[in-house]
């Protein structure tokens, strides 16, 4: 599938929680024919069932495999690094990448509690200990499994605020910007002034939440090695655990038969980059089907 886009920049308007919950699609159509068309397209396949829609998405995620060189040959790239070469093994990482974006309308569109009741989790001692601690938790979740789900999961039990890049395709900005704020989670922009909100947020003793494998601006990050190569990683995690001595804690959706299996795991040691992309690599090696390999985690920033 095309590569992942995650934004930023959302703001909370003042609705109430049931404005908010289950219905953020439907109140997307200010933006202009485009966008209510758009959001037509996504209600419609959020109200499909489930296994439905996943397997639709992995018979679209094979398709552009095919037919996208470029997307084939970053795939069979990043496999091959890290030791899964194979034609088979790409094609089940492009049905489980198919299967990640067409879980999205029916994540977004649905309230949080037809998401819980899909979401089982055995580690929430984890979570209890960690709130009793009221240094805030930092929530790290990779491009694996439904990380779009594991925030909105945590955000029933209590706020969570999370960090997101803003589309590059401006048709779709207004639906994502909507869809990431909830009752009690609020998005904030990839920039100094998300930064300030989670400094903020942990402070305060509540819950951030980022996407630790993204590439990182010029200034934010450090050369660390990934699957064997030097790849630009983030040094955000690193600052707020040690500005605010929150719980640093890792959040992993499995996708499994009806729904998800949300894996948590404390970190004991810092969120260092050696130390970040090493806990990344453990857990893709665990669920490869499952990692979105058509990201360019190579990706050198501007100026490097």
């Amino acid at each position: 599938m095309p590569e992942p886009e995650y934004p930023h920049d959302s703001q909370d308007t003042g609705r109430t929680a049931s404005d908010r919950a289950g219905g953020d699609l439907a109140s997307a159509p200010r933006e202009g024919f485009g966008a209510r068309a758009l959001a037509g397209v996504l209600q419609a396949l959020g109200r499909l069932p489930l296994p439905v829609l996943r397997g639709i998405g992995a018979l679209a995620g094979v398709l552009v495999f095919a037919a996208s060189g470029a997307y084939r040959r970053k795939i069979v790239a990043n496999l091959r690094r890290a030791g899964h070469p194979g034609r088979a093994t790409a094609l089940r990482a492009a049905a489980g990448a198919g299967r990640t974006v067409f879980e999205l309308p029916w994540i977004w569109g649905r309230p949080p509690e037809a998401l819980a009741a899909r979401m089982t989790c055995a580690d929430e001692a984890l979570l209890d200990a960690a709130e009793a601690e009221g240094r805030g938790i930092l929530f790290l979740t990779p491009h694996l499994g439904a990380f779009e789900a594991t925030a909105r999961w945590y955000a029933r039990r209590a706020p969570i605020t999370v960090m997101f890049r803003e589309p590059r395709k401006a048709l779709i900005r207004p639906l994502v910007r909507q869809s990431r704020n909830t009752a009690s989670m609020r998005a904030v922009p990839a920039a100094m002034a998300g930064v300030r909100a989670m400094l903020r947020a942990l402070r305060a003793g509540e819950a951030v939440g980022i996407l630790p494998d993204q590439v990182p601006g010029e200034g934010e990050g450090e050369w660390a090695p990934f699957f064997g190569e030097p790849a630009w990683t983030m040094t955000l995690p690193r600052r707020l655990a040690q500005a605010t001595g929150a719980a640093v804690m890792v959040a992993v959706g499995e996708r499994v038969p009806g729904g998800w299996r949300l894996h948590l795991e404390r970190l004991a040691e810092a969120p260092t980059p050696e130390a970040l992309n090493a806990c990344m690599e453990r857990l893709i090696r665990r669920w490869p089907d499952q990692y979105l390999w058509g990201y360019n985690r190579y990706k050198r920033p501007a100026g490097r």
